[in-house]
């Protein structure tokens, strides 16, 4: 039988705390409790977690900065914030200070349960040099923003890269076009349909047309390979 699946948990209200830490355990996590961004901190160079649950405004460190930090020193772990914060502004820092996934406060635990299975099913780590395999002699660098294919290696524009990079957090997961817009584009700057559009079009030139589906009205769905 493998070994449970650990977590590191920051939250500083203790009641929240109490049921998701238990609600996780019930299905089959190692859960590491935190109650403040130092404690978490001490937690991260002690151990190795396979994923981070982090609430941003707790007392020490935030979960902004205890990320950014943990980025710094190598910890490649998945990581998803829990926040009460609904600004864009917010959105934004939390996504560069290298989190994965965003939950907003209340959050219903079944959801924050399916996208942590999410994340530990693929295998997108935060290492500083790997590449990301996507099948068919094609892989991808985050860091250099460059689609190696088999015709070529090509460097995608800002947008393109952060369009691929939210596909690959959340293969077959429907993303609206809101979430889409969210992480793209700036503060202050106004998000376009057509060239949300012209960035697919490319993506699906590179990939191949039937990676990235689009549902009418709704989104668009990455779809992985079998």
């Amino acid at each position: 039988m493998s070994a449970a699946r650990r977590l590191l948990l920051l939250e500083d209200d203790a009641s929240l705390h109490e049921t998701v830490r238990e609600y996780l355990e019930e299905h089959g996590y190692e859960v590491c409790s935190a109650y403040d961004g130092d404690a978490a901190q001490d937690l991260l160079y002690e151990r190795r977690f396979d994923l981070l649950i982090l609430d941003v405004n707790v007392p020490g460190l935030d979960g902004f900065r205890l990320l950014e930090a943990a980025r710094a020193a190598g910890v490649e772990a998945p990581a998803i914030f829990l926040t009460a914060r609904e600004s864009v502004e917010d959105l934004e820092r939390g996504f560069r200070s290298g989190a994965d996934d965003y939950l907003r406060k209340p959050f219903a635990l079944r959801e924050l349960l399916i996208r942590i299975d999410t994340l530990l099913k693929r295998s997108f780590y935060h290492a500083r040099s790997e590449t990301i395999p996507i099948g068919e002699g094609i892989d991808y660098d985050p860091r250099s923003r460059t689609l190696r294919t088999p015709e070529g290696p090509v460097t995608l524009g800002g947008k393109e890269g952060k369009l691929l990079e939210l596909f690959l957090r959340h293969p077959d997961e429907l993303l609206s076009h809101e979430r889409i817009f969210d992480a793209l584009w700036e503060y202050g700057e106004e998000p376009s349909d057509n060239s949300l559009r012209t960035y697919i079009k490319k993506l699906r030139r590179l990939l191949g047309k039937e990676r990235i589906v689009s549902l009418k009205k709704q989104g668009y769905r990455y779809v992985v390979t079998q």
